[in-house]
Formats: C-alpha cells, structure tokens, sequence
C-alpha cells in the first residue's frame, strides 16, 4: 500500500488592517508681509506625503528639526488644517468633516506632547486634568470618574493620592506620565507621540519609552512615534519613516531600514548613531553631510536633498524623484536608489 504525498498549499498571509493614512498631504503656513498682510510666500511644513498606519503597530518618524515630523502628526489629528491632500481613519475622510463630526471621532485620536511642563495646566490638579476629556465628552460622573482616574494613574505607574497634587509637584518624567493617562482616558485607538521623551533625562527616557510599549500590548493602542533619536525608534518602531523638508525620503520596516538604508538621507543618518562596539565604532565609515538644511520658505528644485547629498547628478537637481516601493514595504524617493 503506498500513500500518496498530500502537497498543502500554505494559506496566504492576512494583509495587515490600515487604521489610517494620508495621500498627498500638505500644509503650507502663509508668510505675509507689508502694511497690508500680502501673502508673499508659503512655509512649504509638509509638501506631499504618503504612507499607511497598520492598527497595532508603531510607526516612527524621524528627521531633523525643522523636517515637518510635529506638523505631520498635527495635520493628521486635525488640530492644522491641510493645505492639500487626504487623510484618513478607519476609511474616513477627515479633512472634509465638520467640525461637530470630527468632535466625535476625537476620542479615538489622541496626542501626546513633547514638552509635559507646557503641555499640562498648572492651575489644575493632576486629577482634574486626567478627567477633562472625560468631563468633555460626556464620559462617567461623580464617583465612576474618579474610579476612572484611579485606574489610569495606576496604569500609568503613578498612585491615587497624586490626583490632589498639582503639576509642578511631579518630575518631568512623571509629568509626561500623567500627559499619557491623559491621552489614553478615553480609550483611543490611535496616538501621535510628538516627541515625547525628547524634553526628558536620558536615564528617565527609556521608563517612558517602556510604559509605551506596556500600553500598547494592554490596550491595543496604535502609535506615530515622533522623534529625532534614532536608538530610541529602533528601540520601539515597527516600521521607520525617514522626513527631511516636508518629504519622505524613505521608508522601511524598522529592521531593513537600519540594516540596508537605501537613500543616502538615510545612511547619513544612520552612520551618526553610536554603536556600543569600540572595534566597529573605530572602523565603520561616517557620512559627513555638507552645509545646512535649506529654508521649507524656499525648498531646492527636483530632490530636496540634492545640496547637500552627496551622490548628487544634474537629474537630481531637476526632476523629483518618484517614491516608489523598490521591495516589498520598502519604499525611497531617489532616483539611484537600488
């Protein structure tokens, strides 16, 4: 008797749910000037961006100062109004909808700030500031509230008695742990972090990093993590998305972006980053950038990154690169990139 080998087919890998995304999204800041107010030119922030959010997984941004990271993650909340393009939740259009609309998806769309000392009321205690966005939107009352604000000032490591407090009484670490508890008090899906370690001592950064990454297993949470601290998003991002003057120069899952960086942006990047090895920190080959990062008022012709590249040709200070994906998830906008 023989048996016959059975050849299964294996099933096909679920494509990942998009919470949301943006197409084509800009925000250009008026510059006027004279006696009048003309509009003499624009602040080019974000200048056409496009890329996906996966619900559950961290996505970072990363750039320079001044590259649109904190714009980026304020358009998509709304709380800036596009200048052009789309941006989407669960299929959505947000930046059509009234304001009334947009009032009730607000509960699902949070945002943690960067710096926590400017960023909580210091004229109400740390109780009362927790239970604002419950208080605004018509979530629990009186002792269910409170029960409430008990539970997230545990989830976020902190202990009931400090809802008495006020926010001068905290650390900054602490204080941006309350910013968190705030943000998650009514249960959201998605959260912009704008920076929110940057403002922080290195050796409390990695705490907040942690509790993060707690919540999210907890609670299902989604994140655009904005930051300028490359450790740190290898640390905790799924996938990396590289900005530099209101573009995105590249973008990669976490681990291929840092092992096989495409666009030269990107390797200049990566190549200033420490690595905890004396031998390859002594022998690796550092990418100097030239010069300074040109005015978002008056950004280059072709690629944005053509002064101070340096694998710059004449094509690159002509035509805009297309941001094409050249693997799988891993798209560049650079014509040379291979």
């Amino acid at each position: 008797m023989t048996v016959e080998a059975v050849s299964e087919t294996p099933a096909p890998v679920p494509a990942r749910e998009v919470l949301g995304g943006v197409r084509g999204l800009k925000k250009h800041f008026p510059i006027h000037q004279g006696v009048f107010r003309r509009q003499v030119g624009a602040v080019k922030a974000i200048d056409g961006v496009d890329f996906d959010i996966f619900r559950g997984e961290t996505l970072g941004l990363v750039g320079e100062s001044g590259s649109g990271k904190s714009t980026t993650g304020r358009t998509i909340l709304q709380l800036e109004k596009a200048t052009a393009g789309s941006v989407t939740f669960e299929g959505t259009e947000l930046t059509t909808l009234s304001t009334e609309k947009m009032r009730k998806l607000r509960p699902r769309m949070q945002m943690v700030f960067q710096d926590p000392h400017a960023s909580l009321n210091p004229r109400m205690t740390v109780g009362s500031i927790i239970a604002e966005p419950l208080r605004e939107h018509g979530v629990a009352t009186g002792d269910e509230r409170r029960q409430r604000v008990e539970e997230l000032l545990s989830l976020v490591g902190l202990e009931a008695k400090h809802a008495n407090r006020y926010p001068h009484e905290f650390s900054g670490g602490q204080r941006q742990r309350i910013g968190i508890a705030r943000a998650i008090a009514l249960n959201p899906d998605f959260i912009v972090c704008d920076e929110p370690i940057a403002a922080l001592d290195v050796s409390i950064q990695a705490q907040v990093v942690n509790l993060l990454e707690d919540l999210q297993d907890v609670l299902g949470l989604t994140y655009l993590f904005i930051s300028h601290d490359l450790s740190m998003v290898r640390h905790i991002a799924d996938r990396v998305a590289v900005m530099y003057l209101g573009k995105i120069m590249e973008l990669a899952p976490q681990e291929e972006m840092y092992a096989k960086p495409k666009h030269p942006y990107t390797q200049a990047l990566l190549s200033a980053v420490p690595v905890p090895d004396p031998d390859v920190e002594e022998n690796r080959r550092r990418v100097i950038l030239e010069g300074d990062i040109p005015s978002p008022a008056n950004p280059p012709s072709g690629c944005v990154f053509s002064t101070r590249c340096p694998m710059v040709q004449e094509k690159c200070r002509v035509d805009v690169p297309a941001f094409r994906e050249l693997e799988p998830g891993h798209w560049v906008a650079c014509h040379f990139a291979e």
